[in-house]
């Protein structure tokens, strides 16, 4: 029966992306389904939110993403990728008529908004974090499996059960991140256009044991220094060598001189210059962020609780990513996920002020009804895009209740309450059960409860009192009624 229905799921979604012939590429990650298209007006944006499998569409400047929610969007792209390799033999035509939805004027100012937040993040800069991204989300999987698999170990460990089983689950639990490196090797050649494997052979050289036997800048190197930083830059490296014997290396020795030329070349600078660099680097951001919190606690906590939703609008949050991997590789955990995550409790608090600021506009509240269970799960798309955004104020409201809920679990933290997620990814909820500290997993979790707490009564309190103008009140407390043009711009907070 479930697969009944997320082939069902996936039958409904394919039509409305243009058909089968419209589709160059699938994919997934934690919560979206990632399709590449041909044609982008062939896409029915209003009747694909009207389906009730999905949470919200975001769209940036390579693929269209249709939000589905962790675990299922998992089952439900394996459904839509067989669908379309079935409908492409038949000659199915590029779109079929999706069912007739009138669309919101709230939901086209969302989708004006994903469209000019697109062409802003078409910079090469922003470009290049969502290729480092690109290299990063695969492994979310593997690392909140792992993840939890050791903080369940912990749990033994510390009570004493199963003593016979905590070598294994350890084990388990740690052979992914010691050879995490191997993986962003990988991944980045295959994301920058070389040879996956020659990336992966590069990178594999800063987890191999024996490289405890090289000297380099009068020390002995240590296996896993630089962790996947170095292994980010190695593999890159190797991508630019091989690309270059490609271009000068005669076709007839290619097979035997390319893969040699760029390992060996790779590997030497690796060695003699990138992981003592990159283990500087990684060690440097490690002492910054323990220093931050520790330090800076409440107001380091509201900085980065209160502008974790413009830097999600501007892309710019993808520069995290191997930031917390490295924070998990070095400690176990990222003591900056858990004040990140706060800024989703803001959004859910906003989100609950406009359902009850806004009674009679029955349109807005099913909207919310539906978004706010993948919203107390962290997946905050359909509230942003869907509620906060297109209304302007709650926006920067719900950023209220993200820094308040930043400032509760950083002051923790200066007290002496230091704790962290064992995997990125997850958020909201979800991050419970990743939770991981020297202060004990009881503490841990009521600490962060605590700030998931403040975080959604400052964002009700703050977008319930400050959200709406008076001519907002009156212009959408109406049933069905769309935002008048003279409704304040959308875009203005976003940049606040």
């Amino acid at each position: 029966m479930s697969t009944d229905k997320n082939r069902a799921t996936a039958a409904a979604i394919l039509p409305l992306v243009g058909g089968p012939d419209n589709i160059s590429s699938i994919a997934h990650c934690m919560t979206r389904l990632r399709i590449a298209l041909h044609d982008r007006s062939l896409v029915d944006d209003a009747a694909l939110r009207a389906l009730p499998a999905v949470l919200g569409v975001v769209e940036d400047a390579d693929t269209y993403q249709i939000v589905l929610g962790p675990g299922t969007v998992a089952r439900v792209t394996p459904e839509f990728e067989a669908l379309v390799e079935q409908g492409r033999p038949a000659g199915h035509p590029p779109r079929t008529a999706g069912p007739a939805v009138t669309a919101e004027e709230l939901a086209d100012r969302g989708t004006a908004l994903k469209q000019a937040q697109k062409a802003r993040n078409s910079t090469p800069v922003k470009l290049f974090l969502r290729r480092i991204a690109n290299v990063f989300v695969p492994l979310i999987p593997a690392l909140i499996g792992c993840g939890i698999i050791a903080g369940l170990n912990g749990v033994l460990l510390n009570t004493g059960w199963l003593p016979a089983v905590v070598p294994a689950l350890a084990a388990i639990a740690s052979g992914f991140m010691s050879l995490i490196a191997v993986f962003v090797g990988y991944n980045t050649a295959k994301e920058f256009g070389g040879t996956p494997i020659l990336g992966g052979a590069v990178a594999a050289i800063i987890v191999f044991p024996g490289i405890a036997k090289v000297d380099a800048f009068g020390q002995h190197l240590s296996p896993g220094q630089g962790g996947v930083l170095g292994a980010l830059a190695a593999a890159c490296l190797a991508v630019q060598v091989e690309k270059l014997c490609r271009r000068w290396v005669p076709e007839s020795v290619d097979a035997l001189v390319t893969p040699t030329v760029t390992v060996l070349a790779s590997g030497l600078v690796t060695i003699f210059g990138l992981m003592f660099l990159a283990g500087e680097v990684s060690t440097a951001i490690g002492s910054f962020a323990t220093w931050l919190l520790a330090s800076g606690g409440a107001f380091a906590g509201l900085v980065l609780g209160g502008l974790f939703l413009p830097l999600v609008m501007l892309g710019l949050h993808q520069a995290l990513i191997p930031i917390h991997t490295t924070l998990i590789e070095q400690t176990g955990h990222t003591a900056l996920l858990p004040v990140l995550a706060m800024a989703g409790a803001g959004q859910v608090g906003a989100a609950l002020a406009v359902y009850c600021r806004l009674p009679r506009n029955r349109s807005l509240r099913t909207t919310i009804r539906s978004a706010l269970p993948a919203g107390f799960l962290g997946v905050g798309e359909p509230l942003i895009y869907g509620v906060s955004l297109p209304l302007g104020r709650p926006f920067v409201t719900a950023c209220v209740g993200g820094a308040a809920g930043g400032a509760f679990v950083g002051l923790c933290n200066q007290l002496g309450v230091a704790f962290g997620s064992t995997a990125i990814g997850p958020s909201g909820w979800a991050l419970f059960p990743l939770l991981d500290g020297p202060s004990g997993m009881g503490l841990n979790l009521a600490i962060y409860a605590g700030g998931l707490l403040v975080g959604y009564l400052v964002g009700f309190a703050a977008t319930y009192f400050f959200g709406f103008t008076r001519q907002m009140l009156t212009e959408l407390n109406a049933d069905q009624e769309p935002i008048p043009a003279t409704a304040p711009p959308a875009t203005e907070p976003a940049m606040a």
